[in-house]
């Protein structure tokens, strides 16, 4: 049989195509995405054999499918008024070329697979009509032997009922229908997150044969979508004079690229003066707790970076951050600490060890986590201390595991005493405090144990 897959498609000119995806995209963005659906689609259709046509829309702007598709590939202009009508005149144009079975597909779905496409190509063997259906009630792919008119007249596009009327129409006029798997299609950002999540899902079952999955399908749209998260950076402060000029120094070459939020607990000093006016700043009650969950519901992004204001931060670190955010909700960098000390590398030792192995991620560690996850969780709880700990405690009893960035984080010092001796009595007391904390003493008391220790 003499078979051929239809792709219906927008040519991607910016601000003509994915405009449902800003602003969380820009016009150009959007086309991108959309070029990155096209590629996707097209490896898989190519896997299959059959021969391809490109159904476009606008006219005129052909030569930019070319570098996608290639100019073997038949390009025809989209007519008619109506989506019905132009799907319906573009699979009567196949079949007039001799085509015995015709599968139309769509543009939104980079998950689509060859095995898909096959499955509804043998079913057209035995049925009428295959449609393959989408979660907000539309379908993504549908075929036929011959021009079914009833699948498009006196339709509506765009609506949750769009499935069920088309086999309405159908099943009215005795032709059996067969289906192949749903697949989500993307339209606006929250179902970016949908992909994302799947892709995640899918990359912990396949774990031990990634290398064997990789390059198969959805790869330039699962590569574009993860580089291009959204991160939002919050940092806390209360009188952080001295070390406030040179986080902003090191945030200066990716301001641009990510939200940064400073959320300022009442300094009584000159943080605020020296914040640069470029710099978003929100004022708040003291407290970590609740100045990083002001910060949060006043940010925007996909992914949420808890930050120290005396960091030192690693090179790369959005991309490291993105990185680590394919696989895990929940990151950190680790720490290390600017001494040489051989107490404080021990320090680091057991921090990064408690933080990979048992799940433990306390704030110097520098916190990233998705936001969807964040709110989930009811934020940090706003208590005068352990605030960071108690939600590691909280994440642990979900069940999430907590990816490390390669780089660390590198915090000063300037809380431990100078000296052997003191050294060790501070972090036996951050022990003690802790396992009072978990035995549910009062906060409160443990709070003023600590400032003495400080």
């Amino acid at each position: 049989m003499k078979e051929a897959i239809l792709i219906f498609t927008r040519i991607p000119i910016p601000g003509h195509t994915k405009t449902r995806m800003m602003p969380y995209f820009s016009e150009k963005e959007c086309a991108q995405l959309h070029i990155c659906f096209l590629e996707d689609i097209v490896r898989e259709c190519q896997k299959t054999g059959r021969d391809l046509y490109v159904f476009f829309t606008p006219e005129g702007k052909q030569n930019i499918l070319f570098p996608i598709f290639g100019k073997i590939v038949k390009y025809r202009e989209q007519k008619g008024s109506s989506l019905g009508e132009r799907m319906k005149n573009a699979l009567q144009e196949v079949f007039e070329d001799g085509y015995r079975a015709c599968v139309l597909i769509g543009t939104d779905i980079p998950e689509l697979r060859a095995s898909y496409l096959e499955n509804a190509f043998e079913k057209l063997r035995t049925q009428d009509v295959v449609l393959g259906p989408t979660p907000d009630g539309g379908y993504y792919l549908i075929g036929m032997k011959h021009l079914y008119t009833a699948a498009f007249e006196n339709q509506t596009y765009g609506h949750e009922t769009v499935f069920e009327n088309t086999v309405d129409a159908l099943k009215d006029k005795n032709l059996s229908i067969a289906y192949i798997p749903r697949l989500a299609d993307m339209d606006c950002p929250e179902d970016l997150h949908g992909f994302t999540e799947r892709y995640r899902n899918s990359l912990r079952c396949r774990k031990r044969f990634i290398s064997q999955q990789r390059g198969q399908h959805s790869e330039n749209t699962r590569r574009f979508i993860l580089n291009h998260r959204k991160v939002s950076i919050i940092i806390p402060t209360y009188n952080e004079e001295k070390t406030i000029g040179y986080i902003q120094k090191q945030l200066e070459s990716i301001k641009d690229k990510c939200e940064i939020i400073f959320t300022d607990g009442g300094s009584t000093d000159r943080t605020l003066q020296k914040i640069k006016k470029e710099f978003k700043v929100i004022s708040t009650e003291k407290g970590r707790g609740c100045q990083m969950n002001a910060g949060a519901k006043a940010s925007h992004g996909d992914i949420l970076f808890f930050l120290h204001c005396d960091s030192k931060l690693p090179s790369n670190l959005l991309e490291q951050i993105r990185y680590v955010m394919k696989e895990y909700r929940v990151g950190g960098f680790g720490v290390a600490f600017a001494s040489g000390n051989f107490f404080m590398l021990t320090c680091r030792i057991i921090s990064n060890y408690r933080m990979k192995v048992r799940g433990i991620i306390f704030g110097d560690q520098g916190m990233f986590i998705e936001r969807k996850l964040f709110f989930e969780m009811g934020m940090f709880q706003e208590i005068p201390i352990m605030e960071d700990y108690q939600f590691s405690l909280d994440l642990r009893k979900r069940g999430e595991k907590i990816g490390m960035a390669p780089n660390r984080i590198y915090t000063s010092g300037r809380r431990y005493p100078k000296g052997t001796v003191p050294k060790l009595k501070l972090m036996w007391k951050m022990y003690s405090l802790r396992k009072k904390y978990r035995r549910g003493e009062s906060v409160e008391k443990i709070a003023e144990e600590y400032r003495d220790i400080r």
